[in-house]
């Protein structure tokens, strides 16, 4: 997620600049033959510009359903970070007993770690997404985050090796360490660290960091409809395709600089239409680590902070610093 008050020019510019480019050459190239050749192709501009509001009404539909996407992922983190929060001071308050401080932490660890599994699943390469932006983006840092060894590595910090090794080869991680956090609590309940009440209670917190995780998932795992997706890149490029031959019809009487300045103008206007429709398309898939993801990496080790912090833990890490303006 960019940070600063607003994308510079440039910054916007080069992100999107390959359409402006094309268009501009499409555009003299018709302009030229017309020129050089006396073509007079050329389309009246009226039913072009029809055409470019009805494409510029299909944008807007677009990529408010874009938004939706990405606000949607925002409150569900924030869903989490509330549920921890009540999590963390929960089992603060209601864990009493023999070793009730190292239980404490345990289950403190044990969700940090599903903090961690949830995040690197939700980073996993989707066929539909801007993987190789990621990988390569000029601006942003790499945030890619996939099963690797690195997972293991991080989980080493919060669980026991023995959990770590049932964990593998299991599909879905995170489910699997929440899972162990319902057990753990109900062998609590049993050895009588708090009677039934609290552990309903605790249950009801697992129960919704299970929703939030569904709810995630719904979006990392249903792509926004490819029919609409589309239909917009589609329709932008046909409407495009017309607008050079549209100013054609508006400067076939004009001389000199005039006639040639009308290229730029139709290349300003390709470029427009497609970094509308370019910024839809980078806001569908918020949590796939690009330049207008979710940050989840920030949220996580602020959940992780404020849990440690309760506990008096030590070693507390830092909160995750932005890199060139981009936060994880």
């Amino acid at each position: 997620m960019y940070i600063k008050r607003n994308y510079g020019f440039w910054m916007t510019f080069n992100w999107s600049k390959k359409p402006f480019i094309l268009g501009l050459i499409y555009s003299f190239v018709l302009f030229g033959g017309s020129y050089l050749l006396g073509l007079t192709v050329y389309i009246p501009w009226q039913p072009i510009s029809i055409i470019g509001i009805a494409v510029a009404f299909y944008l807007g539909f677009k990529n408010n359903s874009s938004y939706d996407r990405t606000w949607e992922a925002r409150k569900i983190y924030g869903g989490i970070v509330n549920s921890s929060r009540s999590f963390g001071a929960a089992i603060v308050a209601f864990v009493s007993g023999p070793k009730s401080d190292e239980l404490i932490k345990e289950l403190v660890y044990r969700h940090v770690a599903w903090l961690t599994a949830l995040r690197h699943q939700l980073r996993l390469s989707r066929p539909w997404e801007h993987s190789e932006e990621r990988l390569k983006g000029r601006y942003s840092p790499t945030v890619c985050e996939a099963y690797t060894d690195k997972l293991e590595l991080e989980l080493v910090d919060y669980l026991s090796k023995e959990e770590i090794s049932a964990l593998n080869g299991k599909t879905n991680t995170a489910t699997q360490i929440m899972k162990n956090q319902s057990i753990r609590l109900q062998e609590l309940r049993n050895e009588e660290y708090f009677e039934d009440f609290r552990h309903m209670e605790l249950h009801q917190l697992i129960v919704s960091f299970f929703t939030d995780q569904g709810k995630a998932e719904r979006i990392k795992n249903f792509p926004f409809p490819r029919q609409y997706a589309s239909t917009a890149i589609w329709l932008t490029i046909v409407f495009c395709a017309f607008v050079p031959l549209g100013l054609l019809d508006i400067a076939k009487s004009m001389e000199g600089w005039l006639y040639w300045i009308s290229p730029v103008i139709s290349a300003l206007i390709i470029w427009v239409f497609f970094l509308m429709e370019k910024i839809g398309d980078y806001s569908e898939n918020p949590f796939e680590g690009t330049y207008n993801d979710v940050p989840i990496t920030s949220i996580s080790r602020g959940i992780e902070i404020d849990l440690r912090e309760m506990i008096d833990d030590d070693n507390i890490p830092p909160a995750i610093s932005d890199e060139n303006g981009f936060l994880l």
